[in-house]
């Protein structure tokens, strides 16, 4: 089968296409036949050796795959040859077939393309588990997203409206606010792109205030990072809960005596450790998004596909953060 490796440290021009072992299931768990790849910002980190994993080369990249069941291992219950399912391996999705565990698989609803299913986990995933059960996030509340038109942002803005939160969506340009406008977002705002000053990051949080329509924002999820943290943070109301997704723009410095100001929480959200650690509670919320999009609320935007065989031109593209909604690789059957 055909696998995209990393064999060497570098940037998506490092990747290369072999042909590689098709994988046999294991007691506990099942091959799928890789229909999608969710292509996410860990892609872009982890072949760079950046990431907090860093599997024994060569590997693939591809942390979410949507596909067919076409082996069921011994001890299996429940899943069959046949079935449409989703996993998320954490790397090693960028192939024609992989092996996973059977407890981790989620079955597809019928209506579901292969593409969305590729979308769905990681992104919303993330934000579910940032706005329910990190932020309590309650309905009547404002919620300022940094990075709004992003994979974890636009889901961010999405399941918001869901849970009755008024949305404000931030991103670098005005095709990007119009996407999380779309999305559902109640407005939006431009804000400067790249490095800002001290007077430039005072402007901005006057404006992030502003367009909260109140004392400003009750919840941040900022999955941005860099120059934006500490304007978003002064512009929040008190009791505030500031969520640590992301770090693209960079890694900020936080003047703690702002929190204390405002009687604000900054709260780390590391979804895929608090999956590891709680795997009951992630397919709870994992339902939860099934029954959202079943309803209608929530539906996985993919923006851009690219085959197999381009994988590198996919995580390329998002590197460069000029994505809206999600990026897919797409493999033939």
């Amino acid at each position: 089968m055909r696998a995209v490796l990393s064999k060497t440290v570098g940037g998506p021009e490092s990747l290369v296409v072999e042909d590689v072992l098709d994988p046999t299931p294991k007691p506990g768990e099942v091959v799928i036949e890789v229909r999608a790849v969710g292509i996410n910002f860990p892609d872009t980190l982890i072949i760079e050796d950046k990431y907090q994993f860093k599997p024994q080369r060569p590997f693939s990249p591809g942390a979410e795959i949507s596909g067919v069941v076409e082996g069921v291992g011994e001890g299996v219950k429940g899943i069959f040859k046949g079935d449409r399912v989703i996993a998320v391996p954490g790397w090693g999705g960028l192939v024609e077939r992989i092996a996973v565990p059977a407890a981790s698989v989620i079955k597809m609803p019928d209506a579901m393309s292969f593409e969305e299913g590729a979308a769905l986990v990681m992104t919303y995933g993330t934000s579910y588990y940032a706005l329910k059960d990190r932020a309590q996030l309650k309905a009547g509340e404002s919620l300022l997203v940094l990075g709004a038109a992003g994979g974890v942002g636009s889901a961010a803005v999405e399941l918001g409206k869901a849970m009755g939160a008024h949305v404000i969506a931030t991103a670098s340009t005005n095709d990007k606010v119009q996407f999380a406008l779309e999305m559902g977002a109640d407005n939006g705002l431009i804000y400067p792109a790249g490095k800002m000053d001290k007077t430039a990051q005072k402007e901005l949080s006057g404006e992030l205030k502003l367009a909260s329509g109140r004392d400003g924002p009750d919840v941040v999820y900022d999955a941005v990072g860099g120059d934006y943290c500490e304007p978003a943070l002064r512009a929040m109301d008190w009791n505030g809960r500031y969520l640590v997704v992301g770090f693209p723009a960079g890694i900020p410095s936080l003047p703690l005596n702002l929190t204390l100001l405002k009687s604000v929480s900054v709260i780390g959200v590391f979804w895929g450790a608090a999956v590891a650690r709680d795997p009951a509670a992630h397919m709870a919320n994992m339902a939860d998004l099934l029954a959202l999009y079943a309803e209608g609320k929530i539906k996985p935007r993919v923006s851009r596909t690219f085959p197999l065989e381009r994988a590198d031109e996919a995580i390329q593209a998002l590197g460069d953060r000029t994505a809206m909604g999600k990026i897919v690789v797409t493999v033939e059957s």
